[in-house]
């Protein structure tokens, strides 16, 4: 092996000096915000507060379960999405091998949203 691409402890250390300052930063930062802060405390202040809206109601209210798995359902297929763009930049160097798993790929990736649809995952009323 090279002694050139032989990495060596001290070769770390500037990056063990710039974590130690980002760490100091937060701390210090943290620390100083709750020395130096107001402390005075009221009703007002401790509500919640979100876009301007008063709440109302309870915040553990249940949703729909049709929302978290429109969510999810989302996730994944977006996820997916993702592994196209790598497939797409090498797309001559891995020639028709590579185009037959993206076909594979793709297939597999059909064959579950037709199940979904299928299933009635996207359907968003109960009717």
């Amino acid at each position: 092996m090279d002694s050139q691409n032989k990495f060596m402890p001290q070769d770390y250390i500037p990056i063990m000096i710039q974590s130690f300052i980002v760490l100091g930063f937060v701390l210090t930062t943290m620390i100083m915000t709750h020395l130096l802060g107001p402390l005075r405390k009221s009703k007002a202040k401790l509500e919640n507060f979100e876009c301007g809206i008063e709440g109302m109601g309870n915040a553990r209210s249940p949703f729909s379960v049709k929302y978290f798995l429109i969510a999810i359902l989302f996730v994944l297929f977006d996820v997916e999405v993702i592994f196209m763009y790598p497939w797409a930049v090498n797309f001559r160097d891995l020639g028709a091998n590579g185009f037959l798993d993206m076909l594979l790929f793709l297939g597999l990736l059909l064959l579950g949203f037709i199940y979904i649809v299928f299933k009635g995952a996207l359907k968003w009323d109960n009717s």
